[in-house]
């Protein structure tokens, strides 16, 4: 493992992905283009919503559906699949979320969307999905272009949450949104600075070299957290990690911590807490963190930080995605290329 310097983040991070995390806050403070805006669906006409989209285009729909869970008044699924479920209809909202505009999936789902006469809106920042919504006329929030989607999630949550407020399916968030705002900002700071012993994404990353990270969160408003902390640990470190939820993995996924004793001591696993979990889980992931430490040797417990939920939720975003930047220099890997997914489009490319 070599240690964090100037010199390694030059030589490996050749696509500046630590600048795009210092600049994560800006997201929150971006003026998005407006397409079609008299297209904009009514709240009166809409009964359920459908987030349409993959990957770091979904898993802010992720992010979005966990946060308003307690005061959006209709139900809202995130869809990662080539076709809409059944019940879509001309009541659904099929909010289209493609940040490159041209993923396969989303593509399929948007033309079943217009099939199904689902009322629509997207965002992205061009690609196939704009050049659809401008000939149909669908309302669109335009995001800008140039970044790997999943260091997007700034702005396509943010585009999302103002489709949402635009619609008075949430109150205004300007006041959470501010925080957020300046707390991503100072906290980047913090975490940028790999001299300050203190650093908890660096501690996090050293306790995850040579381990698998296991990511526990509740299943209030931080499991979405989760698979984001997932997602960019396999994507930036380039190395599996799990992510699973309480209450729901003590009615089966704990039994499990029990055998291939070798494998478990390999495991780093890692709680998300927040204030607002549910105090049952609370006690439950006390309880749960007492079972398997007698198998794991690396526990790790994080809280969110910030006053409103907004900035609660993304400043364990934010640590998770600076935690998976460090591994993956830790590793002697470039955190920005997927090449493996560029091989996936290309030989899917080859069946039409």
């Amino acid at each position: 493992m070599e240690r964090i310097s100037a010199r390694l983040i030059e030589k490996y991070d050749r696509s500046e992905m630590r600048e795009k995390l210092q600049n994560l806050y800006m997201q929150f403070e971006t003026d998005f283009e407006t397409l079609h805006a008299r297209s904009r669906p009514r709240k009166e006409r809409i009964r359920n919503v459908v987030i349409a989209g993959l990957g770091g285009s979904a898993i802010s729909g992720d992010l979005l559906r966990t946060y308003l869970s307690d005061e959006c008044p209709i139900p809202v699924l995130v869809n990662r699949n080539y076709t809409l479920p059944e019940f879509v209809d001309d009541t659904t909202l099929v909010l289209i979320s493609s940040y490159s505009g041209n993923t396969e999936e989303t593509l399929s789902a948007y033309q079943n969307a217009i099939q199904k006469k689902a009322k629509i809106c997207c965002v992205t920042s061009g690609g196939e999905v704009l050049n659809i919504a401008k000939s149909f006329g669908h309302y669109t929030l335009k995001v800008p272009e140039g970044f790997p989607p999943r260091t997007a999630v700034g702005f396509m949550f943010s585009a999302m949450l103002r489709i949402f407020t635009e619609l008075r399916l949430t109150t205004d968030k300007t006041d959470a949104i501010k925080e957020t705002s300046a707390y991503l900002k100072e906290a980047s700071a913090r975490y940028a600075d790999f001299k300050d012993e203190n650093n908890l994404a660096l501690e996090l990353a050293r306790k995850s070299i040579g381990k698998m990270p296991i990511i526990y969160t509740s299943d209030d408003f931080t499991s979405a957290v989760g698979t984001r902390w997932k997602g960019q640990i396999c994507e930036n470190a380039k190395t599996l990690a799990y992510a699973n939820i309480l209450p729901e993995l003590n009615h089966n996924e704990l039994v499990g911590w029990k055998l291939n004793e070798n494998l478990l001591r390999r495991l780093h696993v890692i709680f998300l807490h927040d204030r607002d979990d549910h105090p049952r889980t609370a006690l439950r992931m006390k309880v749960t963190n007492l079972i398997i430490k007698r198998y794991a040797k690396n526990i790790s417990h994080v809280e969110s930080e910030g006053n409103s939920l907004l900035t609660r939720i993304f400043s364990l975003v934010l640590l998770g995605d600076w935690t998976s930047y460090y591994l993956a220099l830790m590793s002697n890997i470039d955190p920005t290329p997927v090449k493996v997914i560029d091989q996936v489009k290309e030989e899917l490319a080859n069946f039409k």
